[in-house]
């Protein structure tokens, strides 16, 4: 079975950047999607990105061009990592922010983690 954990939310000023990392581990396929996503208070969760394992990447309209998807070169399919690099934040980056692995066998969410944009 595989887990997700995400880590490096937190307070960051409008403008300002933070990087999410999402620790992936169990038994997995090469063929798989990762992705992250956005709820923000009171809206449904939405994409903010994907990565598929050939390198093929999708943003969300609202954060094109200020965040980045990435993930770690390992071929240890038992152990990967994913991140979001966010830039340029705005108060309605504000939420919370969960790590999803998915491929034939397994769509595993993460407990999601707090992002918070004010001043």
């Amino acid at each position: 079975q595989v887990q997700v954990v995400e880590s490096g939310g937190g307070l960051v000023q409008p403008g300002g950047s933070l990087k999410l990392s999402c620790a992936v581990s169990g038994s997995m396929l090469s063929f798989h999607h990762m992705y992250w996503f956005h709820q923000a208070p009171g809206h449904e969760r939405e994409l903010a990105a994907r990565i598929r394992n050939d390198g093929d990447i999708l943003y969300g309209n609202s954060v094109k061009g200020r965040f980045t998807i990435s993930r770690d070169n390992t071929r240890d399919n038992t152990k990967r990592m994913l991140y979001l690099q966010m830039s340029s934040l705005k108060p309605e980056d504000s939420g919370v922010y969960y790590c999803r692995y998915v491929d034939t066998g397994e769509d595993r969410w993460g407990q999601g983690i707090q992002v918070t944009v004010r001043t």
